[in-house]
């Protein structure tokens, strides 16, 4: 049994979703691990993770108008530290994910084929977010 760690930065455009699949399927090939369990994990409190349509970009858009609806900016929130998306931030990464946790078999993450490996980014302005990297397996 091996593991492996690293720690993926990505910056993203501010809010919405930023597809990671790439660098994590291409760092999880560059460890040689065949087979084992993948876990990424985001270093922040307003930024999050998740697994999604990869093909139809409507999708994500979707997905960024439900959660500006379900949690939006205009409310009066007693945390406005850094503005008036900082609170919304928070309380959309406690609805979402700030880890995911994915077999892999072959040297590759299962996904899938519509599946991809996303950071959603909850805060308008751009930002550099990091992600760290854990394969176990052999």
């Amino acid at each position: 049994m091996r593991q492996s760690f690293s720690t993926l930065s990505i910056t993203t455009r501010g809010k919405g979703l930023t597809m990671i699949s790439h660098p994590v399927c291409d760092w999880v090939r560059e460890t040689g691990i065949q087979n084992g369990l993948l876990t990424l994990w985001c270093r922040h409190t307003s930024a999050s993770l998740t697994v999604q349509e990869n093909a139809d970009p409507t999708v994500r858009q979707d997905i960024s108008t439900f959660f500006d609806d379900l949690v939006p900016e205009n409310r009066a929130y007693i945390h406005d530290d850094e503005g008036a998306d900082d609170m919304p931030a928070h309380l959309r990464t406690m609805l979402t994910a700030i880890q995911i946790t994915i077999p892999v078999m072959n040297g590759q993450p299962v996904l899938g084929t519509w599946q991809g490996l996303y950071l959603f980014e909850h805060r308008r302005r751009p930002h550099r977010r990091e992600i760290v990297l854990h394969l176990l397996g052999e």
